[in-house]
């Protein structure tokens, strides 16, 4: 799955996921099939990232009469996502957990100078505290939102090993540096590039993540 740390969940790549990465790398790729894509590869990352979280034994009775020893999903989970692109991971995550879960959104700009991050708003539960939360963050490219976003996750009372984050597509400089600074958070993403661009873009990347899945490229 992962040749970083055993706290980083890298998708295992076949071809039906290439695929769909092809597609939503490709620059002539126009905004429906983007989405499209995307939540196809949301398939895979929400269910990975959930599978973190624990699970409680529960038996039922099958149609047969007989009883099945299973699993299900009872954890509250909190969904947090860095806007904007972070909330389109809301409605997959919707679609796929089936225990209790509510959301979350934090606002971080980004100075395009100096790269650094400064949180503007964020809205959490009030019982924040009490969840597993899984941060949404389709891009994670030098790390710098991440970190805020986590470090304001911990200040309103979340401990870091209640933190997943889930991401699309991250560079390996900002992989690394969010798993050296949270040693207890876990990480699960589709993709990881090499490279950043002079202006600190994934590459080769994607593009504009929010840009791209909101039509909103010029």
């Amino acid at each position: 799955m992962s040749n970083y740390d055993p706290r980083v969940t890298v998708l295992s790549e076949n071809k039906y996921l290439l695929g769909l990465m092809t597609t939503i790398r490709n620059a002539q790729t126009g905004s429906k099939e983007f989405v499209a894509a995307f939540e196809r590869v949301c398939a895979y990352l929400i269910p990975a990232a959930l599978d973190l979280l624990p699970f409680e034994d529960h038996a039922v009775i099958t149609p047969t009469g007989a009883t099945f020893a299973g699993l299900r999903q009872a954890v509250p989970v909190c969904g947090v996502s860095i806007l904007r692109a972070g909330a389109s991971m809301e409605k997959p995550l919707r679609e796929t957990y089936m225990g209790p879960l509510s959301f979350g959104t934090i606002l971080i700009q980004r100075n395009e100078e100096t790269c650094q991050p400064h949180e503007i708003y964020h809205k959490f539960p009030m019982d924040i505290k009490t969840k597993k939360v899984l941060i949404m963050e389709p891009m994670l490219a030098t790390g710098g939102s991440a970190v805020q976003a986590i470090s304001t996750l911990k200040e309103a009372g979340v401990q870091e090993e209640d933190i997943v984050f889930v991401n699309l597509l991250a560079s390996k400089k900002g992989l690394e540096r969010v798993i050296q600074e949270f040693p207890a958070l876990r990480l699960v993403t589709a993709a990881v590039d090499e490279n950043l661009t002079d202006v600190n873009h994934v590459s080769p990347g994607l593009g504009d993540f929010g840009d791209r899945f909101y039509g909103t490229t010029k």
